[in-house]
């Protein structure tokens, strides 16, 4: 068995963080056996290297190892790529075909977002995972095979249980060991390492002059959350090699290229370490600014009374009126908003006889501008946008836009349909 050092030289591994260590430990030391394994970890982070690492170290290294995306593969056609059909089975089945897990057989095959499968298939990997035996599409003959299961999956599969959406018995026979890497944000002395490789490996690629950041600048990366983890970097890396002309990267120049403000989503953990996604902070968004909309159209009310009413209506106190709502309330004021009728108060005396003569109030001036609506935080809208920007981006490349917003192919595409882009 080989050592920690020559597993990460020979898959080009990068990185000294204590829990990726413990990770591959983990790797090499389960595969002499058959066990199932489960890798978890964020999209990017580079889960596709821990099948590899085990099937090299295992004694299935001869035969075959297959790698499957389940998410890339259509709802319909899924099971047929996974365990093969029978010619006649469906339309265009013209011949008999075998699946990853006949091809495979003595090997490994690594599902790739094992949380997409749909129900339907999870029964027949179930099937394989407890008995090895399994039938092609059409086929009513049983058939065995002799393959180890690596799966690996961004989703929570606990929260996919509880919706209905994952099989829970089949969970617990993929997780018989589990393997967590971290995200790239919790390995900031990695990341330096990750850039300079990736630089010097692109200068090399496109015969040009390595580039370097200055010391702020390399700062400045080591600190940043990086959502789409080691994909992101690597692209970032190549960003800079063929458009900057400059070959050494400043703080100012770093800050442009990845701004804060256009960080993707990310999950992150409140102060009692629980997790909290960018969802619900969207949700609370939202509805503060809905209550703004609120009192700005109460504003707008306000102010069109106060130009079509008569002044007695409220009690001789229109410049206290005024003050309320533009939010200059007197220093007696409590700062609740009244739950009564803002116009009339009850139980009031009656109101004095003014002295002065009758005001038209007609040609008074009062600020009525159009008031200006927040932007919309609907998060289908914001969803739509995201992926359109995605989509425009990589000029339509399905696969790298999806790799972009940490979501699978299979995903993506029922997205597009969704939202007719």
């Amino acid at each position: 068995m080989d050592s920690l050092q020559t597993i990460k030289q020979r898959f080009g591994i990068i990185g000294n963080n204590t829990n990726l260590n413990r990770a591959l430990e983990k790797a090499i030391q389960v595969a002499p056996t058959d066990i199932s394994v489960l890798v978890i970890g964020e999209s990017g982070v580079g889960k596709e290297f821990v099948p590899k690492i085990i099937h090299n170290q295992s004694h299935r290294k001869h035969n075959a190892y297959i790698a499957v995306n389940c998410g890339a593969i259509p709802e319909g056609t899924i099971d047929s790529e996974l365990f093969g059909h029978e010619k006649g089975a469906f339309t265009g089945a013209t011949q008999t075909r075998k699946g990853y897990f006949e091809v495979a057989d003595g090997g490994t095959i690594f599902l790739d977002e094992v949380g997409e499968l749909p129900l339907s298939t999870q029964v027949r990997l179930l099937r394989i995972l407890e008995s090895g035996e399994f039938m092609k599409v059409g086929s009513s003959e049983i058939q065995k095979t002799n393959v180890r299961v690596v799966a690996a999956t961004n989703v929570k599969l606990k929260e996919a249980i509880e919706k209905g959406k994952f099989r829970e018995d089949l969970y617990y026979r993929l997780n018989t060991i589990q393997i967590d890497l971290p995200p790239l944000r919790d390995r900031k002395e990695d990341i330096n390492l990750l850039f300079r490789k990736f630089a010097s490996d692109f200068a090399s690629k496109y015969r040009m002059p390595h580039i370097e950041l200055s010391p702020e600048a390399a700062n400045y990366i080591a600190n940043y959350p990086w959502p789409g983890n080691i994909r992101q970097l690597r692209n970032f890396a190549e960003q800079v090699s063929v458009v900057e002309k400059e070959r050494v990267i400043s703080h100012e120049k770093i800050t442009q290229l990845l701004p804060l403000s256009n960080m993707m989503p990310t999950v992150t953990k409140n102060a009692d370490g629980t997790k909290t996604d960018f969802m619900e902070r969207e949700l609370l968004f939202k509805v503060l600014l809905d209550m703004k909309k609120d009192l700005n159209d109460l504003r707008a009310l306000t102010l069109d009374l106060i130009k079509t009413k008569d002044v007695n209506d409220f009690n001789g106190n229109t410049q206290e009126l005024i003050q309320r709502v533009y939010n200059e309330k007197p220093a007696e004021e409590s700062t609740t908003l009244p739950s009564v009728n803002i116009f009339r108060q009850e139980q009031t005396p009656t109101p004095p006889t003014f002295s002065q003569p009758t005001y038209d109030y007609s040609d008074d001036v009062y600020d009525v501008s159009p008031i200006e609506e927040p932007e919309s935080l609907s998060l289908q809208e914001n969803e739509r946008e995201m992926i359109k920007l995605a989509l425009e981006k990589h000029r339509g490349k399905r696969k790298l836009a999806a790799d972009e917003l940490g979501i699978s192919e299979r995903t993506l595409y029922r997205k597009i349909k969704q939202y007719h882009l």
